[in-house]
């Protein structure tokens, strides 16, 4: 049995989905190869989508025409912005979900998307023929050919689990490991590593005691992540439509809870040498938090909802991979827990990955033609990573197999193309996560604000629709006109100083335009309104998107000094990611290049100049000799 198709996605993780349905709709007959149809978008962890940068991600994805928001917020049990006490550059929108609908969310949209076949198989070898992938081979012996193939199997490379001292082979708590994909893609020169990640046991809630832990509610404001409110397959979502909110809770561990653990340390896969690999350091297990902060008493811990309709909870700040008993009699130590059941202990995973800067910026491999890879088989951690990079490898599948130009995004345009640039330029030598501060210009890079960067430019594509579009437009127009009249209208201070001692704002001495006072920090549109009556007129003309609008209005007014300035800055290192040196320099042959620069550039062979300054180890003299070679 042979088929052909344009594009082959293997796994169908968060990845895999975002890559499939990408190049799908942007034309290109694909087919979704998944080990269990049953498990489509598998929250492998937590049930939650989004957190700090994460979340930024999200509403990037959803701006560019992708599903993950869409499927959030229909499937959306709690939701929260967090960070709200600091500057809207730091606001993060995070969602508890239902596990088991988010799965048949995304199932709806892939079944439902044109030009989208999916296959239930494992893959066990990519077919590759004089450098160019050619298809895959199946364990049912299917063989499936294409122009392009995009690898997003997760965890389950060769994934080996570990609970104490016992080890088994799986991706996935009871779902097997991918077995020789690795190796087939390994010996075309691709490099391959090992790391780890790990997650907690699962809690009957039965068993808890809710009354000895702190209660944790969602917001109930307008935000949520996809701008669309719901499209694309998916029926809107309206108030009557949303999902039961739930609430998380809040308890801590104890010296008691950590006298245990620590007696179960020499049982630990993580300090007996059962695991060599690296794990994420930003999410370490509990055995981890203990010995890297032996002078706590007590770490927090999240007790989160799986969903509306079971009684299972994820115990967030809890991996492990203690023996059973170990974590059991651990938790009960916990006053909340002193009855606890659970369904399934927590547990390590090990697995495969490729060396990220072997890839191009479009995650296409620089040694194998069509071949591309997402998620985290390039050694990045979560769902958001992963459904980044996976949108980014589908759109350019897409693009490749049309003869069209890469699509590509500069670090002051997304989260994802700083993800994607830190991947190919610097590599990693452990779990590759998200935050801020990896984005230089994160003022520019707000929630707010992802249609304004990415939508116009996903339409072109082909891949954001003609509604989304016009969604974007009218926002757009909205926001322009509501900082148009707040310029232009004129407060007279003897009407307006009642408002502001009410507001505990300081008093006019005289008139002034209405966008001075929005620039204070204290007041805002929704404020003022009341006492307003051309202001509300304007207001009342937003429609649905109403609050979003109001919202990002404010942030640009009040942040409009900021916004300048950090857009000066990405303005002025343009000019570097414009200076093309791919193909122009025999590295190794530069002797005034240091040693550890020639061997990096050679390695990584940079397409800019800009990129090649991102690499470690490339210092501001390595290319100043650059610019020199180029006559500048």
């Amino acid at each position: 049995m042979q088929q052909k198709y344009d594009i082959i996605v293997v796994g169908a993780g968060h990845a895999g989905c975002e890559a499939a349905a990408a190049a799908a709709q942007m034309g290109a007959q694909t087919l979704l190869i998944t080990m269990d149809m049953n498990k489509i978008a598998q929250m492998s962890c937590n049930p939650a989508v989004g957190g700090i940068a994460k979340g930024q991600i999200v509403r990037e994805i959803d701006a560019l025409g992708g599903h993950m928001g869409e499927v959030t917020d229909l499937t959306t049990i709690q939701f929260r912005m967090l960070n709200r006490s600091k500057g809207p550059a730091m606001w993060s929108p995070r969602a508890q979900c239902d596990r088991g609908r988010f799965i048949w969310a995304w199932r709806k949209v892939l079944e439902n998307q044109n030009n989208l076949s999916i296959w239930q198989d494992h893959v066990k070898e990519l077919l590759v023929e004089n450098g160019q992938v050619t298809g895959v081979l199946t364990y049912l012996d299917v063989t499936f050919r294409a122009r392009c193939v995009i690898i997003t199997a997760g965890t389950f490379l060769n994934g080996l689990m570990h609970i104490g001292r016992t080890k088994l082979s799986g991706g996935r708590c009871a779902e097997p490991a991918s077995l020789h994909l690795s190796e087939s893609i390994a010996r075309h020169g691709i490099n391959v590593g090992r790391m780890k990640t790990g997650t907690p046991a699962r809690i009957d809630g039965r068993s808890v005691h809710f009354e000895d832990m702190t209660r944790q509610d969602g917001d109930t404001d307008f935000h949520r992540f996809s701008y669309m409110a719901g499209t694309s397959g998916l029926s809107r979502i309206s108030e009557e439509s949303r999902l039961s909110a739930l609430p998380c809770w809040i308890t801590y561990t104890n010296p008691a809870v950590h006298e245990r653990l620590r007696q179960g340390l020499p049982d630990s896969p993580l300090y007996n040498g059962q695991i060599q690999s690296i794990g994420p350091r930003y999410c370490p297990s509990i055995e981890t938090k203990l010995v890297t902060f032996a002078d706590k008493e007590q770490h927090q811990l999240f007790l989160e909802p799986e969903g509306t309709n079971t009684q299972e909870y994820y115990l967030n700040g809890f991996s492990s991979s203690l023996p059973i008993n170990v974590q059991l009699e651990a938790l009960r130590l916990i006053p909340a827990f002193r009855d606890l059941r659970i369904y399934r202990p927590g547990y390590a995973i090990e697995y495969d990955y490729f060396d990220p800067t072997q890839l191009r910026h479009t995650l296409e491999s620089k040694l194998i033609d069509g071949l591309f890879l997402a998620g985290q088989v390039n050694g990045t951690t979560g769902y958001e990573e992963a459904a980044g990079q996976g949108l980014v490898a589908g759109v350019n599948a897409a693009l490749k197999c049309s003869g069209s130009k890469p699509f590509t995004m500069k670090r002051d345009e997304s989260y994802i193309s700083v993800l994607i640039d830190d991947l190919v330029t610097k590599g990693v030598d452990e779990p590759y996560r998200m935050f801020t501060s990896r984005a230089e210009y994160r003022i520019l890079l707000r929630q707010d604000n992802a249609d304004a960067r990415l939508t116009e430019r996903s339409y072109e594509l082909g891949l954001a629709t003609r509604e989304r579009l016009d969604s974007w437009k009218k926002k757009k127009e909205g926001i322009k006109r509501i900082i148009d009249f707040c310029t232009k209208y004129s407060i007279k201070a003897e009407r307006i100083n009642p408002v502001l001692e009410a507001l505990s704002s300081t008093p006019l001495k005289r008139g002034c335009k209405l966008i001075d006072l929005i620039s204070r920090p204290q007041l805002n549109l929704t404020d003022l309104e009341p006492h307003i009556g051309k202001l509300k007129e304007q207001l009342d003309q937003l429609g649905e998107n109403r609050e979003e609008t109001v919202e990002a209005t404010e942030i640009q007014i009040k942040y409009k000094g900021y916004i300048e300035r950090e857009q000066q800055l990405a303005d002025k290192m343009q000019r570097l990611e414009e200076l093309n040196i791919k193909g122009r320099f025999h590295y190794s042959e530069i002797s005034s290049l240091s040693t550890e620069a020639r061997q990096k550039l050679e390695r990584i062979d940079p397409e800019t100049l800009a990129q090649a300054s991102r690499i470690p180890g490339v210092s501001p003299s390595d290319i100043n000799v650059l610019l020199v070679l180029m006559g500048r």
